[in-house]
């Protein structure tokens, strides 16, 4: 059994084939797929970040709004982008979030791939330190978000308070119990995976990684989560880790889909340079006729190893045909793999 969840990165643009075509849109429509994802038995519904873009950039309203507006739906991030975060108040958005929705934030955070601007987090107020660069940066604050996330008191409150005070250092609020332990990291490198594992975060690997020996990406993959479980291991840590994988995946089961995805079923793992030193490997998109996609899909190593597989949606064609999407998947491919 694996959870599936959708994985939308929020795009828009006032293009005449796209139903999503401006950042109204995209909001509203998000909230609308989470519902009716929720319907079909779709287990999470997930969102990418990125600043400077057309593309959905501030995740806790529409968190809270999808929180509101479904029940049982495990809803989260993939992922946000730490260099541009203030980690005290993201805790407080967070935190708020994860009350709304009733304990069902699932949120994954990383240091951040190359962005649409040059060091865009400076634009928000953020700077490396000194001997710091800004991957440094994003981890340092995500370790502050973890800690503050522990819910201890460490503020001295006023001795002349506003309201009363309890006793004792004081924490952020809103506190909600639970979330420190559904933090994921998105992983890019062998080495960032295990730093995740030792810090007790839940791991999300996406369709890419770093390029560390030149084998297929699924293999590469695989052996990244085999690292994360056996640093868990030894860490000690006492509930069971979660690892995630993202892929693009579609079924083929109508004309519609074989005009829109047809030729991606012949695509292929793909190397380059998602940084200027560095290579990185590119999983290939899995498009084709149900047997065939469960015969492809039962040799990803990668998604053997993982718990929960999120499936990339194309979110500009609109709600209904993305339910369609994922119910061929719900109905056509999923029972054969074992994934339900």
């Amino acid at each position: 059994m694996k959870k599936i969840g959708f994985l939308s990165f929020g795009h828009w643009s006032d293009h005449p084939s796209y139903l999503a075509r401006t950042a109204g849109d995209t909001l509203l429509q998000s909230i609308d797929l989470a519902v009716a994802a929720e319907e079909i038995g779709i287990d999470g519904a997930y969102f990418r970040v990125h600043h400077f873009a057309r593309q959905l950039a501030s995740p806790f309203p529409l968190l809270s709004a999808i929180g509101a507006k479904t029940n049982k739906i495990e809803i989260g991030t993939g992922v946000i982008d730490m260099r541009y975060e203030n980690p005290l108040y993201m805790v407080e958005d967070a935190g708020a979030a994860d009350l709304i929705s009733g304990g069902r934030l699932q949120l994954g955070i990383s240091r951040g791939s190359p962005e649409q601007v040059i060091e865009g987090w400076r634009h928000f107020g953020f700077a490396p330190k000194e001997g710091q660069n800004d991957a440094d940066m994003g981890r340092e604050k995500a370790l502050e978000f973890l800690d503050k996330l522990k819910g201890e008191g460490f503020a001295q409150p006023n001795p002349s308070p506003m309201f009363p005070n309890p006793p004792g250092l004081l924490r952020l609020e809103p506190y909600s119990e639970g979330l420190r332990e559904r933090i994921w990291w998105g992983a890019a490198s062998n080495a960032t995976a295990v730093w995740a594992a030792e810090n007790g975060m839940n791991l999300q690997s996406s369709t890419l990684k770093f390029d560390e020996n030149g084998k297929p990406f699924h293999i590469q993959q695989a052996e990244q989560i085999r690292l994360y479980k056996d640093a868990w291991k030894k860490a000690g840590h006492e509930r069971e880790a979660r690892v995630s994988v993202s892929r693009s995946i579609f079924a083929l089961v109508n004309d519609q889909d074989r005009y829109y995805f047809g030729q991606q079923g012949k695509s292929a793992d793909s190397f380059g340079y998602i940084e200027p030193t560095q290579r990185a490997v590119f999983g290939k998109s899995y498009a084709a006729e149900p047997d065939q996609l469960i015969r492809e899909l039962a040799q990803d190593e990668a998604i053997q190893e993982a718990d929960t597989v999120l499936l990339t949606i194309p979110n500009t064609l609109g709600v209904d045909y993305n339910i369609h999407v994922l119910s061929a998947i719900l109905e056509h491919v999923a029972p054969a793999l074992g994934w339900r």
